[in-house]
């Protein structure tokens, strides 16, 4: 740390001030000295002020992922605001070290705040995953998996802190979790069955297919977003006629994640479609595009470039992409159609091309 900027950053909190956004960045790294320190002053700190600074450096962790807050976060995990508490566990997500799983599930179990126990139970995924995949012991697995479990059925928990629960559980089908997604989606309440849904993508268990398909056309933007989300999770090459029809959502974030789920997918059909959205002049949907025209480049383009297309897209191209991506049934109505001379009149390429250069 440059000693001029570490003594403004001192002399700002010691005064009981926001630093500047340039000192913000050297509480990145903190030693352990600087740890004490902080851990000091903090409890002294005017609550605006520990407000602004978990919601700076959230956000600065997530602007730049060689930001390492985490010391900090440690202590804000302890405050006494809980919202405060709640954005500290967001800024410890993506967070490996299996020494938060113990942190994290007496949060979920005791803190008397709904906010922090709903991040607690989303931050336990991610250990979840681990576990699932052998990359951490069995013991914080089994903690984490036991305390998400004894969120879930605990009758007196809301409602939004079970469905986190469940969303997280997800990631391993065992101790009945199949049963458990089941039942949310049965539940007369429409967020869990929400919660079901993502769950389901999750779960990377086709025996979803179906549900989450027919979700694709819910009148709940919030539905139709999540299993969007969940049709590129289980790589539903079948779901791809459905997300070129959802391309034309009048949600744009359900536009995004369906332009996300088309690069997860992959396939003629889905770099066709990605490719004309990455010209839209609506910069969240070209963006969205481009990146995911970048995952499927990364997933699947090496397949084409070495061993040809995959075989589970053998007969996608028996008709041309166009007539596929803009039937009457997709993204172009039979008027659209006609304007654009592509029900039976032949054009070359080139025109065809200017003809649809603005959808």
């Amino acid at each position: 740390m440059n000693p001029k900027t570490a003594a403004q950053l001192w002399e700002s909190l010691e005064d009981h001030r926001m630093p500047t956004p340039h000192d913000l960045k050297y509480l990145s790294g903190l030693l352990d000295a600087d740890i004490h320190r902080l851990t000091t002053l903090w409890p002294a700190l005017p609550s605006s002020v520990r407000h602004d600074l978990v919601n700076s450096l959230t956000d600065m962790t997530e602007a730049d992922f060689e930001m390492d807050f985490s010391a900090f976060f440690r202590i804000a995990l302890h405050d006494a605001d809980p919202e405060i508490r709640a954005t500290a566990i967001e800024g410890l997500m993506g967070d490996e070290d299996v020494r938060l799983v113990a942190q994290f599930c007496k949060i979920l179990t005791d803190d008397a705040a709904i906010t922090p126990r709903v991040k607690a139970a989303q931050a336990l995924g991610q250990f979840i995953l681990l576990g699932e995949l052998q990359k951490i012991r069995p013991r914080p697995f089994d903690m984490a998996r036991h305390a998400l479990h004894q969120a879930y059925h605990n009758p007196a928990e809301p409602l939004e802190v079970k469905r986190r629960a469940l969303e997280s559980l997800a990631y391993t089908a065992l101790d009945g979790v199949v049963d458990m997604i089941a039942g949310a989606y049965a539940h007369p309440d429409m967020k869990m069955r929400v919660g079901a849904v993502f769950a389901m993508g999750r779960s990377a268990d086709k025996r979803w297919a179906d549900i989450v398909r027919q979700e694709l056309t819910s009148s709940w933007p919030e539905m139709r977003y999540e299993a969007a989300r969940s049709c590129g999770e289980l790589e539903l090459r079948e779901a791809v006629p459905d997300l070129l029809e959802l391309l034309e959502d009048v949600d744009t974030e359900v536009q995004q994640v369906t332009l996300w789920a088309l690069g997860q997918i992959g396939g003629d059909l889905a770099r066709q479609a990605l490719t004309r959205y990455s010209r839209s002049k609506e910069e969240a949907l070209s963006q969205a595009a481009r990146e995911a025209l970048d995952e499927l480049e990364f997933f699947h383009g090496d397949l084409a470039s070495f061993f040809g297309p995959p075989t589970e897209f053998d007969g996608e191209s028996d008709v041309g992409w166009e007539e596929r991506l803009f039937s009457e049934e997709g993204l172009l109505s039979e008027e659209d159609w006609e304007d654009l001379a592509l029900l039976g009149d032949d054009e070359d390429e080139e025109d065809t091309d200017d003809a649809m250069s603005d959808w």
